[in-house]
């Protein structure tokens, strides 16, 4: 357990204070756009009727998902590991007693032997957490803010967050689009001088702002979930049994998006969780041989013809997760390199490093 006392109390609260800054900021300026957008623009400055009613309901629908996903991003509690990934106290105790090195990674070994743990550490060890003292699942992390191991945004909150990107993008794009002409009439003095004047001016200033840093951001997790990466794996690739693969998570577009945001498309679009798994076993497309894995399963001579030396992981898929790996385009959906994918899994939690 990690050491307790007055220094790591007071060091938890000020994380707790620094963390709700930006959830402070956020709201307060949500609060003044509303007012700025709703009331100064719309209400006041807006002659023709028609295009207060139509401002008015598009502008409210964007606000409510906007409101809705990033409640769902913020209150949203992280996952845990399951408990097979604890160590029982007696594995614990012999890894206390046992001195860092060859002898204590095979308590680990010993440990892992029936997890489905297929990824490294750089230098070929288990993946184990000390703080929390259990075995890490594969893109698992400890994170500081929430002291535990898993982070801020992961799998349970991941869809959450792209549509906190996505809507907020959206809010701010439909803002100054909106308030583009009035902006205009600021500077040709075609508005009447007053408090809605300035409101009109600040508000375009800071949802073109806001506009281009959201974008930004949006793209990039959106390349990041169609090659079915986290934050830190674009950095660094992720390390497994037979050696360092950037790709090895990915199953092409369909399925890298089926992942996040589930099967039915009826639920992409809304803040209600949907995405497959349960944040502990996720296929994984392994394009090198492994050499501690089980041979080909029977029933796939076929293919296996297209991929000599592609190894299946020993250990089958959870059921939530196997359809995933039966459709009928389970070959030829990677965007990897058609011919050289090959399904298998892994035991991934979805995390990220601290993305808000």
């Amino acid at each position: 357990m990690a050491p307790s006392g007055p220094g790591s109390s007071a060091r938890r609260r000020c994380r707790r204070v620094l963390y709700w800054i930006p959830v402070v900021f956020i709201t307060l300026l949500l609060g003044w756009s509303y007012y700025a957008y709703a009331i100064q623009l719309c209400i006041v400055s807006m002659e023709n009727t028609g295009e207060q009613v139509v401002c008015l309901m598009a502008y409210h629908l964007l606000f409510a998902m906007f409101v809705w996903s990033y409640w769902k991003t913020i209150f949203t509690l992280p996952m845990n590991p399951s408990k097979e990934f604890h160590l029982s106290y007696a594995e614990k105790d012999l890894l206390e007693r046992e001195p860092r090195g060859e002898a204590h990674q095979e308590v680990l070994r010993r440990a892992a032997k029936d997890l489905p743990i297929y990824t490294r550490t750089m230098s070929g060890a288990i993946r184990y957490c000390d703080r929390c003292q259990l075995i890490k699942p594969d893109r698992c992390h400890h994170c500081s803010v929430c002291d535990k191991v898993n982070n801020c945004v992961g799998f349970s909150n991941y869809k959450f967050f792209l549509l906190f990107l996505a809507y907020s993008l959206l809010y701010c794009l439909f803002i100054a689009a909106t308030d583009l002409q009035y902006f205009i009439k600021f500077w040709t003095n075609g508005l009447p001088d007053t408090q809605a004047k300035f409101h009109i001016m600040f508000l375009f200033f800071a949802a073109a702002m806001f506009s281009v840093s959201l974008s930004s951001l949006f793209g990039y997790h959106c390349w990041l979930v169609s090659k079915n990466k986290s934050t830190l794996e674009a950095f660094r690739s992720p390390v497994f049994r037979h050696g360092t693969d950037k790709n090895g998570f990915s199953l092409g577009f369909s399925k890298n998006m089926r992942q996040v945001f589930g099967d039915e498309k009826k639920y992409w679009l809304l803040p209600i969780f949907s995405s497959l798994g349960d944040g502990c076993s996720f296929p994984t497309c392994l394009v090198n041989q492994d050499p501690e894995q089980a041979s080909t399963p029977a029933g796939l001579n076929s293919t296996a013809k297209n991929l000599e030396n592609h190894q299946f992981p020993a250990k089958p898929l959870r059921e939530s997760q196997s359809h995933l790996l039966t459709d009928s385009q389970s070959w030829t959906e990677s965007s990897i390199n058609p011919g050289k994918c090959k399904a298998g899994m892994s035991n991934p939690a979805l995390t990220m490093e601290n993305e808000t």
